[in-house]
C-alpha cells in the first residue's frame, strides 16, 4: 500500500471533488490514531505525538491512486478551550454527516477501557445520521487478551441496544501490526463493491 499526503482542510468546503471513495479514521484524542494509520501504510505518514489533540485538520492521503485515507481530528479532548472544542466538533460533524466522498468511517476506541460515554454517543450520532462505520479497538497489546475480549464484548452488548446488526469490529495493535490485513481486506472488499 502506497499512501501519499495530498492536502489538509480546515472545513468541508475546502475538500475538492475528487471522485474516489474516502475511508476516514477518527477517535478520541490519544487513542492511537496516528500510530494505526502509520501501521496500515507501513510508513510514517501521520505525525505521532505524546500530546493529545495534535490533528487539527482533515488530512487526505491518496492510497495506490485508488482511494483516500482520511485522518480526522480527535474528539473530546478536554485540555483545549471550549471554542476550539466547538470548532473541532463542527469540522468533525460536518465531515461525517455531509462529506460526499465518505464511504466508511473507522471509529477508534481504546481496548483497555469498557465502553466510554463519549464514544457511544458519537456512534449513536453516526447511527442516527446513517453513516456506515466500524469499530477499531486499539492498543490490544497493552493488556492481556481476557481484558481485551471483555471490553469488546461490553461494546457488543452496549451497541446491540441500538443496532440489530452490529457494525464491523477490528482488534488492532500498531506495535505488533495486528489487524492490518483485516482492515485493508475490508477496504478492498468495499472497493470491489463500489
Amino acid at each position: 500500500m502506497k499512501a501519499v499526503f495530498k492536502f489538509s482542510s480546515s472545513k468541508l468546503s475546502q475538500i475538492p471533488d475528487h471522485g474516489k471513495p474516502e475511508f476516514a479514521f477518527i477517535g478520541r484524542s490519544n487513542v492511537g490514531k496516528s500510530s494505526l494509520i502509520n501501521m496500515l501504510s507501513e510508513s510514517k505518514i501521520a505525525k505521532v505525538s505524546a500530546t493529545p489533540g495534535k490533528t487539527k485538520l482533515i488530512n487526505h492521503f491518496l492510497v495506490d491512486e485508488r482511494w483516500w485515507l482520511v485522518d480526522l481530528p480527535g474528539y473530546g479532548y478536554a485540555r483545549t478551550s471550549q471554542t476550539v472544542r466547538k470548532e473541532f466538533s463542527k469540522i468533525i460533524t460536518d465531515y461525517v454527516t455531509k462529506a460526499k466522498g465518505l464511504h466508511f468511517l473507522f471509529v477508534l476506541v481504546d481496548s483497555r477501557h469498557a465502553p466510554m460515554k463519549i464514544d457511544v454517543e458519537f456512534m449513536q450520532l453516526l447511527g442516527r445520521e446513517g453513516v456506515p462505520f466500524g469499530v477499531v479497538f486499539t492498543k490490544t497489546d497493552k493488556q492481556n487478551q481476557r481484558i481485551t475480549n471483555q471490553n469488546i464484548e461490553a461494546y457488543r452488548q452496549t451497541l446491540s441496544e441500538w443496532w440489530e446488526e452490529l457494525p464491523p469490529m477490528f482488534a488492532t495493535s500498531s506495535a505488533k501490526g495486528r489487524g492490518r490485513e483485516e482492515i485493508l481486506g475490508f477496504i478492498e472488499d468495499c472497493l470491489t463493491k463500489c
